[in-house]
């Protein structure tokens, strides 16, 4: 009994240095390859930046000046218009290699800063719609997360307070809340962020009862 024990222990350790082999080789393979694209991505010249999706903040349309003595709002809005005349683009999930090679590594620096702009942005407008609808501001608090939701934010928290606004909380009716509901899945889908599967499944989630009713 002990040697066909021992002839299955000795195949099974050949099968796992065999496979142990095969998981190196990738891995060596695809740290070559970064490398390469690396080094590649360092030689490419200074491009213009002038297709970049700048986001621009809707001063006008968003309630501004509406904190009162609450100083999470004014703290809020205070972020937002330190930031309206910056350059804001979502880069969200694009690599620096990847960006030196679309835009050249001279670049690099000022793209960075402008993802920053916009992750700072984001944030601010996560927190300042949190407060709105923790005040019962639910249109302004819509309002202001809608916009967020347009830059492609992937913010999973921006999605869940808009579903549970236009499901509980704007007066919508049921045709309504599901056109507001579809209208966030081509958003969700072309997010390029880890939080991109949980922010769908909440939508769909949503979805599934006003398909069925």
């Amino acid at each position: 009994m002990k040697f066909p024990f021992l002839a299955s222990f000795i195949l099974l350790c050949i099968v796992l240095n065999i496979s142990m082999r095969r998981v190196s080789r990738k891995t060596e393979q695809r740290e070559e390859e970064f490398w390469e694209t690396e080094l590649k991505s360092n030689n490419v010249r200074k491009k213009s930046l002038d297709d970049l999706q700048y986001v621009h903040i809707p001063v006008d349309l968003l309630p501004f000046d509406t904190y009162g003595d609450n100083d999470v709002l004014k703290s809020a809005e205070e972020e937002l218009l330190a930031l309206k005349d910056e350059k804001i683009v979502n880069l969200t999930g694009i690599t620096n290699t990847d960006l030196k090679l679309t835009y050249g590594t001279a670049n690099i620096t000022v793209l960075t800063q402008y993802d920053q702009n916009y992750t700072a942005m984001v944030i601010a407008l996560q927190k300042w719609g949190q407060e709105l609808y923790n005040q019962n501001r639910f249109e302004d608090a819509a309002k202001v997360l809608e916009f967020a939701l347009k830059t492609r934010t992937d913010i999973s928290g921006t999605y869940k307070l808009l579903v549970d606004m236009y499901k509980t909380k704007l007066g919508y009716n049921e045709a309504k809340i599901k056109e507001k509901l579809e209208a966030m899945l081509p958003i969700a889908k072309d997010l390029n962020a880890l939080s991109r599967q949980q922010i769908l499944t909440l939508i769909n989630s949503n979805l599934e009862p006003s398909a069925n009713e």
